[in-house]
């Protein structure tokens, strides 16, 4: 018997290791994965604001009020969803609105002011993508603390 408990032991120490391993290896992965998603980011910006300027204007909000432009800032703050993994980039952006014929929103004067607010993109299933998903009012920094109870910053 003394010498099943030794390979019990090195049978334990040994999985144990193993996991341990495999765990490093897996964060490796991920941070690069994000890594090279965070420089995607940047050569697709372009696209990336033409399409949030397409998917905002898809949702119908804010009521009577149409999209106009959205001019994305320079940089971006990046954040990693706490339950899946998910890599989120917030972007400053200012936005502009004209109103809808109709719509109850011709008469008010501040329709045509510039709004300040925070574009979120999300890189999901190796591209990143937006549903036009805006935070108004908050700067990228601003919308994360708002959002920390599921989404933290990036490593």
């Amino acid at each position: 018997m003394p010498h099943a408990g030794k390979v019990l032991v090195a049978a334990v120490v040994l999985v144990i290791a193993a996991q341990f391993l495999w765990r490093r290896w897996r964060q490796a992965q991920q941070r690069a994965r994000r890594q090279l998603a965070r420089l995607e980011f940047s050569e697709l910006r372009e696209s990336l604001q033409s399409e949030f300027l397409t998917a905002a204007a898809a949702t119908g909000k804010p009521r009577g009020l149409s999209w106009k432009q959205c001019d994305l800032a320079s940089g971006q703050l990046f954040a990693v969803d706490r339950v899946t993994g998910e890599l989120y980039a917030f972007v400053g952006t200012t936005i502009s609105f004209e109103a809808i014929p109709g719509g109850g929103m011709e008469d008010v004067d501040a329709v045509g002011n510039l709004r300040s607010a925070t574009a979120v993109f999300v890189h999901r299933h190796g591209r990143w993508t937006t549903d036009g998903r805006v935070v108004f009012n908050l700067e990228p920094q601003e919308a994360l603390v708002h959002f920390q109870e599921s989404l933290r910053p990036e490593d």
